[in-house]
This record gives structure tokens, C-alpha cells and sequence, in this order.
């Protein structure tokens, strides 16, 4: 189009001066070209250079091209300063042929996440993060003509970002220090440095005491994963120092690698003048079965539960207030709208107390039988949900097990969880082989309609007997003639999940059948593109993997 036929402005531009008036730049900046485009030439004469015998219009869209090149260079025109000093060196192997004009090719879709799911394509969209994640088990190294590409399509979904600057790697890192709109490279890996050595003393002090906040966080995570004590001793040395915030992002790090060693510090924590600090240390001591606050939760749990008489049911006594020990030991005093007090403080204290401790409380029975039991007064939904949350804290697949139950129970909620939410939560306790055959079972007693929130926690890509599970379910809702947008969640989760393997048992389902009289009008066609959508995707990424592993090989990093 020719650039004087456009007269669409912009609301909250300012028109630029008249040429007369303003000062030749030596590059014109992207903006100034594009509102002179929309404009149009005539009503916005451009700050370019005009060749004799040449328009301005073929002047601005010379000086688009040349400015296009350098941002897909990923370099902004600036003055002339010294040259920056080379990336540091990239060790990983370069990308196969074919993997390179694949990652180009998923690149150059722009559509974004979240368009219409109709017609039979795979969403190209969907795939990027698939790719990046199984060409970072293999370490290959991003080829360097596609990082800009890479940061622009980071940039704007943030879902991409981590696997983004893995595969983008040390390259990645120097070139986002020369453009501003791929700053948030820099944030999520701080400042874009290389941190020290977790042994190299003398640095990490300096680096603890002067770096900013984010490579704090970043130090302290390297330095716990090489030595817990060093770790311990640098948070000790600047702890009264630190901001609230700051204090609880630091403890929080301790999460990983959380052991007995870290009872002295977190003890000492509890008596921080924060209440998230506080609340966040007596998390962190109560997945520690052998703490001091475990024992003393424990015995305040204990007083509160027991067998009747009996001996066949259990009894609840909840507490009756709240006192400063409580307080300190991360009890939270004050109910949420619509809970009673003292249920409130009774499911804060089992919680929070060792599950071992009620074998020897409940008449020397195991977890499958003490979730059997009956509970006195309607306290079984409060007393089994905070079991459920002791399960999830203190990673412990025994009672996971007994809570959530055999998959096909005609409630669906096992004799514990009662909820989706809590359920996924134990799932995700258990071992990845065993999970994804509960929630099997559990799809072929149940069907897929509550069965989302548990598909996500499962391994990728999902065993045969889950994938299996799931096709027969949303064939069996086709032929039943339900609405097939109810199933776009799930299909979409199938597309990013299923094992490629199953594409072959798609193939029967893509085909369009007659469509059933009490069926929804135009469902029958809806799931055949859902199917054909499904089975290409499939394939694509089947192929996809190929071209990542010409030889055959193991991954350097296991998913």
C-alpha cells in the first residue's frame, strides 16, 4: 500500500515537528517510521534521507527495511561506543538440521495462545513449549540467528520464559543485555551473571552482602545445594538485617534440602517479629517429624483426639482457645469468614503433627484402618482433611494411599479427600507409575468430567493405561452424544500429554459418523476435527522428537 493513501492516526501521539524545525537524526527510530506510515507521508513527512528520482514513500519503506534488519539483529541503533565484549563460550552442541527449521518454523507462528480450537491443525502455539522442554533434555544449544526470535516470543508469553533462557543459554543472556525489551531475561536470571562458585568464599560473601536482591536469592539457592551449613551461615549472618519480604522469600529457599539441620535456625525463626515469617517456619519445622515443634503439636493434637470407649470410633475434644505458645508455633488465631474457632485451631494442630503419631494414639492401627474408622459429632470431614494436608506437607505415600482410597469408590472421594483439589494433592505424593494408574481407574469408574484437575499432575507424557483410559472416555462421550465443547480442556490437555504412540488407536475416531437424533446439533463434527486435531498433533510431535534425536540416543537430562 502505497504510504500516502493511509490517513488512521493514533489517539495520544503527539505530531511530530515540521522538518524545518527539527534536527536530522542519524537513524530514525522504528516508531517514528511506523506513525509516518499510518499517517501517511503526506500529512507526516518521515526524517529519511530521499534519493534524487526516489519518493518519500519508497524512501520510508527503504529505511522500514534497513531498520527491520537490525531489529531482527537484536541490536537498537545507538551511538557509536565501544564494542561489548564477547559472549561467554556455549559448550553444548549445536541443534540437528532439521530440529533448527523446525524451531524456525514454530518461531514464525505468531497467532499467540488461546484462538478459536476448531478446524483439524495442530495449534503450532501449543507445541513451542514442547519443543523447548525435549531439546533441553537433550542440552542442545540455541542456534544464533533464532535468539531474537526466541526473547520476542518469550517476551510475550511468560509461560516460555524458563525453558526459553535454558535453551538460549550464555549467548541468550549477552544479547539480552543489548536490547531493553528482553530486560525480563536479565530479571529471571539475575542481572544475567554468572554466579560464583558455591566454594569460592571470598565471592559469595561479596556477592551476599552487595548483590542485588534477585541474585541473592539466586546464590543462596547454589550455595544450599552444595553446602546446607555454608547456606545457613550466610542468612544467619545478614538475618536481622533483611527486610520482612525478603526475610520470607530467604526462608522459603530452605524448602529444598529441608533436614534436621535446619531445626536451630527455623526455632529461632519462629519468634520473628513477621507473622508470614513466622507462619512459614513452623511449616517448614512440622515437615520435620523429629522437631521440637512437631512433638509439641503432636501432644496438643494427642489431647484432642482419641478412641471412644470403645475403642471403635474416634472422639474429638477441639480446643478451646488459642494461646501465645500456639500463637508462636504458627497456629493462626482468627477463623476465615464461615469457620468455627475452635474447628479452625483443631485442623491447624493435626496438621502439623508427625502421622506417626496416631499409631500409637489410635490402638496401634495403620493409616488404611485409622481412616476406617468412624468419627464421633461430624468432626471425620475436618479431622480427614487436615490429615490430607499432613499427607501433602510430610510426603507421605502411606497415608496418601489410605486417603484417597481405591479410585473406583462409588463417592469418588476415597475416605479422606473431599475435594478434586485435595485429591490431586495426594496424587502428586505418590510415585509417577502408581498416579497415573489411580487416576485410570478412576476415569473408567467415573468418566472425564472431574477428572481435569487430576490429569495435570500426572507424568508426561502419560502412561499407556492413562492414555488409553482417556481416548475410551472422550470416544464413549462422543457416542453418547454429549456436548463436545465440554471436553475441549481435556482434548487440549491430550494434545500437550498423550503419548505419540497412541496415534494409531486415533486413527479409527476421525472419521465423521452419522450424527445421532438426540445428539447436540453439529457435535458429531466438532469431535471428528477434535480427533483429527489430536491424531495430527500426534505425529507432529512424534516427528518433532525424531528430528531432536537423528541417532537414536538416551537424553542428557531425563525429563
Amino acid at each position: 500500500m502505497n504510504a500516502t493513501t493511509s490517513h488512521t492516526g493514533r489517539t495520544g501521539h503527539t505530531p511530530a515537528p515540521t522538518p524545518e524545525s527539527e534536527p536530522e537524526p542519524a537513524r530514525t527510530p522504528w516508531e517514528d517510521l511506523v506513525t509516518s506510515a499510518l499517517l501517511g507521508t503526506d500529512r507526516r513527512r518521515p526524517d529519511v534521507d530521499v534519493p534524487p528520482g526516489t519518493g518519500v514513500p519508497a524512501a520510508l519503506l527503504d529505511a522500514a527495511a534497513v531498520e527491520t534488519v537490525r531489529r531482527r539483529a537484536g541490536l537498537r541503533p545507538a551511538a557509536a561506543a565501544a564494542l561489548p565484549e564477547r559472549a561467554a563460550p556455549d559448550t553444548r552442541p549445536p541443534l540437528p538440521a532439521a530440529a533448527r527449521r523446525r524451531l524456525a518454523l514454530l518461531l514464525a507462528d505468531r497467532s499467540g495462545p488461546g484462538g478459536s480450537r476448531r478446524g483439524s491443525a495442530p495449534d503450532l502455539t501449543e507445541l513451542l513449549p514442547q519443543w523447548l522442554a525435549v531439546a533441553d533434555e537433550y542440552g542442545y544449544a540455541a542456534p544464533p540467528e533464532l535468539l531474537p526470535a526466541l526473547f520476542d516470543a518469550a517476551r510475550g508469553r511468560t509461560d516460555l520464559r524458563p525453558q526459553a533462557l535454558r535453551f538460549a543459554g550464555p549467548r541468550g543472556l549477552w544479547l539480552a543485555r543489548l536490547n531493553p525489551d528482553w530486560k525480563f531475561a536479565l530479571r529471571t536470571a539475575p542481572g544475567g551473571s554468572t554466579l560464583p562458585a558455591a566454594d569460592d568464599t571470598e565471592r559469595v560473601r561479596r556477592l551476599w552482602q552487595e548483590g542485588l536482591f534477585a541474585e541473592r536469592v539466586a546464590l543462596l539457592a547454589a550455595v544450599r545445594a552444595h553446602s546446607p551449613a555454608a547456606a545457613r551461615e550466610l542468612l544467619d549472618g545478614t538475618w536481622p538485617k533483611e527486610r520482612a519480604e525478603d526475610r520470607l522469600m530467604f526462608l522459603d529457599s530452605l524448602r529444598a534440602g529441608l533436614s534436621d539441620g535446619d531445626e536451630t535456625f527455623l526455632e529461632r525463626a519462629l519468634s520473628d517479629r513477621s507473622r508470614n515469617v513466622r507462619a512459614t517456619a513452623a511449616e517448614l519445622l512440622s515437615a520435620l517429624p523429629h522437631s521440637a515443634l512437631a512433638a509439641r503439636m503432636a501432644e496438643r493434637a494427642a489431647s484432642c483426639v482419641a478412641l471412644d470407649p470403645a475403642r471403635t470410633a474416634v472422639q474429638v475434644e477441639a480446643p478451646h482457645a488459642c494461646d501465645p505458645a500456639m500463637e508462636r508455633d504458627g497456629v493462626v488465631p482468627n477463623a476465615p469468614p464461615g469457620r468455627g474457632q475452635r474447628s479452625w485451631w483443631f485442623g491447624q494442630l493435626v496438621e502439623a503433627t508427625p502421622l506417626a503419631t496416631w499409631t500409637a494414639r489410635l490402638g496401634g492401627r495403620g493409616a488404611e484402618a485409622i481412616t476406617a474408622l468412624p468419627v464421633h459429632d461430624d468432626w471425620r470431614p475436618e479431622l480427614h482433611a487436615a490429615w490430607c494436608r499432613a499427607a501433602v506437607r510430610q510426603r507421605d505415600a502411606t497415608w496418601a494411599r489410605a486417603l484417597l482410597g481405591t479410585p473406583s469408590a462409588p463417592e469418588a472421594g476415597g475416605p479422606g479427600a473431599v475435594s478434586l483439589a485435595e485429591r490431586a494433592k495426594l496424587l502428586a505424593v505418590l510415585p509417577p507409575g502408581e498416579r497415573a494408574e489411580w487416576v485410570a481407574g478412576f476415569i473408567d469408574a467415573h468418566g472425564l468430567s472431574e477428572a481435569f484437575q487430576l490429569l495435570g499432575v500426572c507424568a508426561l507424557p502419560w502412561a499407556g493405561a492413562l492414555g488409553r483410559a482417556v481416548v475410551d472416555a472422550l470416544n464413549i462421550a462422543r457416542d453418547a452424544g454429549s456436548y463436545p465443547w465440554s471436553f475441549s480442556g481435556v482434548m487440549g490437555l491430550a494434545e500437550r500429554c498423550l503419548d505419540p504412540a497412541e496415534t494409531s488407536r486415533l486413527e479409527s475416531l476421525t472419521a465423521i459418523p452419522d450424527e445421532p437424533e438426540d445428539g447436540a446439533p453439529g457435535a458429531v463434527g466438532y469431535w471428528a476435527e477434535a480427533f483429527q486435531r489430536l491424531a495430527g498433533t500426534l505425529r507432529l510431535r512424534a516427528q518433532m522428537i525424531a528430528e531432536l534425536d537423528p541417532a537414536g540416543v538416551t537424553p542428557r537430562r531425563p525429563a
